[in-house]
């Protein structure tokens, strides 16, 4: 019998597998038994494995200037019951609605601004609402056919929203690579879960695409994955979903746009684009219109997105939506549009441009969570009861200086996991980000998602960019549901015949968590 769990001390957290010391949850049961079997030098051996077939295939990052090293997957997955997924999936279905619904006001009609549900110069004075975007109507009404929804569970175990990332969410190559790997590092596992697959996704997404091409594409449109090139920190996930999908992968000098119309070159001659997946920030996405030194971008997309010759996803201008001072009128966003309450609550937060709140918040400075507005990968966040003297004095300075560009929240206390370190089983705090795709029709939420684990202790930065890793979701389905694991994420033949090839070599594409997760942070060719 293996000790793995027999020092694991709970948090002070909602932990994910414990409800107390020695008592699993119900949809942990199955795994805490299997990691009693097992030794220290058993998991070593299945993290020895994992290594080299992320090696293997190049699934690897760098943090920090260091050397490239295996991508970090901690084998003891996170396991949600079917009722707490049923949960998350109306939310984040909700919330996707209401969010498109709001963009295409603020670039419409702006009836939420005219009612004053959200202030006018809220919007209006956010780094990523471009007025280059007013008026485009995409054809099936879609500007967010992607979304991360990043999801915490505080300490009483319900789910709240921490932010909303509909420009370029990243992160979802993982949650497929990273089922491929625990199906062949515990096989045995999935014979005893019934754990809803995931390996779908590229197919949904590829389904999306074409459902929103321009009318003229017909019944066989062309998609294209944009991507600033082999240097950007996310071109792994560009490259994997391409692959994945059968489309072609291109730069911006593979496209040209004449009369309002985009091509790609080929060898066979220039072929009409229908729909472009860009994987670029606005503000290299078209040198016409935003960066005039941008070389990663194709001149006049925009234009042709405008003319309605080309479907442009997700759509210039949704980073609106992400500001984390936006975030907060979300609720108000699902009542209007909706007329229903939000499924998923916002964490507690203050917006400081009123003095008074601003004035409150400040007098709490060492109680709160300090974010910029347009931050992402964990950079800028300051946790006031962490923070030192020094770094508070700092943080007052910049606010009072630039009060709109900050918000500060409650704490939360992220819940918590066992999670593989140095030798024995640890908590670490994590959250959960959960995929939608949205074809004009329906949103659909990939089960699961990608669960994001602060490696550090005690940190509550889950971003890779800042340390933190990654766990496999496993949802759990219903008993009568149909199969749950699909054809590619079967297990290989029985474990001690496995061994560490590549999975399913020829498909796979290599790339970091970290800045596939930390989704804005891309190194943009200039």
């Amino acid at each position: 019998m293996g000790d793995l769990l027999d020092r694991y001390d709970l948090a002070g957290a909602f932990d994910e597998m414990f409800a107390a010391a020695g008592e699993p949850r119900t949809p942990y049961l199955g795994l805490v038994a299997h990691l009693e079997t097992l030794s220290r030098s058993d998991l070593d051996d299945r993290c020895a494995m994992r290594d080299r077939a992320f090696r293997d295939q190049g699934i690897t990052f760098a943090l920090g200037g260091e050397e490239e090293r295996p991508f970090p997957l901690d084998l003891v997955p996170r396991i949600l019951a079917a009722r707490d997924w049923t949960t998350i999936e109306a939310g984040v279905r909700q919330r996707v609605l209401a969010l498109e619904r709001f963009l295409a006001d603020v670039y419409g009609e702006r009836a939420i601004l005219h009612d004053r549900v959200i202030p006018h110069r809220m919007v209006v004075t956010s780094a990523h609402f471009h007025r280059e975007a007013a008026g485009i109507v995409p054809a099936g009404g879609v500007r967010v056919h992607v979304a991360g929804v990043d999801l915490v569970r505080d300490r009483d175990g319900r789910f709240r929203v921490l932010e909303d990332n509909l420009r370029c969410p990243s992160g979802v190559s993982y949650v497929v690579e990273n089922r491929r790997a625990m199906t062949r590092v515990f096989p045995e596992m999935f014979q005893s879960h019934h754990v809803r697959p995931v390996a779908d996704y590229p197919m949904r997404l590829l389904a999306a695409l074409r459902a929103t091409a321009p009318p003229a594409a017909g019944n066989n449109p062309t998609v294209v994955v944009l991507t600033p090139g082999v240097y950007n920190s996310a071109y792994f996930e560009h490259s994997f979903l391409a692959r994945q999908m059968g489309v072609e992968l291109v730069e911006g000098r593979d496209l040209v746009c004449r009369d309002q119309v985009v091509f790609m070159r080929t060898t066979n001659g220039e072929q009409r684009v229908d729909v472009v997946y860009r994987r670029i920030d606005d503000e290299f996405l078209d040198p016409v219109h935003f960066r005039p030194d941008s070389m990663v971008g194709c001149p006049g997309l925009l234009n042709a997105a405008r003319a309605g010759n080309v479907t442009v996803a997700n759509m210039v201008g949704n980073g609106v939506a992400d500001d984390k001072a936006i975030y907060s009128y979300v609720p108000d966003m699902i009542e209007y549009y909706l007329g229903e309450r939000p499924i998923l609550d916002n964490v507690q937060t203050y917006l400081l441009e009123d003095p008074d709140v601003l004035a409150h918040a400040l007098a709490r400075l060492d109680q709160l969570v300090w974010k910029p507005v347009d931050g992402s990968g964990g950079y800028g966040i300051v946790i006031g009861p962490r923070a030192r003297d020094h770094e508070l004095d700092a943080l007052r300075t910049r606010v009072l200086a630039d009060p709109r560009g900050w918000i500060a929240q409650e704490p939360i206390a992220l819940s918590t996991a066992p999670t593989y370190i140095d030798g024995s089983l640890a908590p670490r705090h994590l959250d959960l980000r959960p995929f939608a795709v949205h074809d004009g029709e329906s949103v659909w939420v990939a089960p699961g998602g990608l669960t994001r684990v602060a490696l550090p202790e005690g940190s509550l930065i889950v971003n890779s960019s800042q340390g933190g890793g990654s766990k496999d979701t496993w949802v759990i389905a219903d008993p009568l549901a149909p199969a749950s694991v699909a054809p590619s994420e079967l297990p290989a033949p029985a474990p001690e015949a496995i061994d560490c090839t590549p999975l399913e070599r020829g498909r796979q594409d290599p790339g970091p968590l970290v800045a596939p997760l930390d989704q804005q942070q891309q190194q943009q060719q200039q």
